[in-house]
């Protein structure tokens, strides 16, 4: 993950905290960091602008109330309130209330949207910061091989080649190489 990935996600968990005590502020925090990912889900379900602002403000109404339920060792913040987008759009279809453009109800289940989750790209960043971290472990020559064979997809005999090292030599290094890496992955785990 990186710095300001991290910073963002520990700001509106601090702000989620808040919010369970009731400070009004930082419910506009939340508001400000999370409305417009969630209003895309709703407009998604509903297919209609209006609709989906109504759902939106659904959203944060029950936020406010439920703001003290909400454990960011379970869910990331937005995680859990697109959770709360989906049910609200859905319950929205289920009333009979929506206008023309949205959705049938059974198609809004298995709607979705084509960009990443911002918990999938958090733990996505977290993972190659990691994979990085451990690469700088790596003795040099190791580091290069298995760096240049990932990242630029050569093959060990081209390594070889290019390290002006036997064939032999350049397998070891990167298996061993990938053995280390292994460990320093799960020892970060």
């Amino acid at each position: 993950m990186t710095p300001a990935s991290a910073d963002a996600r520990n700001r509106l968990i601090a702000a989620m905290r808040r919010l369970a005590q009731g400070e009004r502020a930082a419910l506009e925090e939340v508001y400000r960091a999370t409305s417009a990912k969630l209003f895309g889900i709703c407009y998604r379900i509903l297919g209609d602008e209006k609709e989906a602002e109504d759902a939106l403000q659904d959203v944060y109404l029950t936020l406010w109330r439920r703001a003290g339920r909400y454990d960011p060792s379970r869910a990331s913040p937005i995680a859990w309130l697109a959770t709360f987008a989906r049910n609200r759009a859905i319950d929205r279809l289920r009333t009979g209330k929506v206008r023309r453009g949205a959705v049938a109800e059974d198609e809004a289940a298995p709607l979705s949207d084509d960009a990443p989750l911002a918990d999938e790209m958090l733990i996505d960043a977290e993972r190659q910061a990691r994979v990085h971290a451990c690469l700088e472990t790596l003795e040099e020559a190791p580091r290069v091989a298995i760096r240049t064979a990932f990242f630029e997809g050569r093959t060990y005999a081209e390594l070889a080649d290019r390290m002006e090292v036997p064939l032999g030599t350049m397998k070891s290094w990167i298996r061993r190489g990938l053995a280390k890496l292994k460990a320093c992955m799960e020892a970060g785990e």
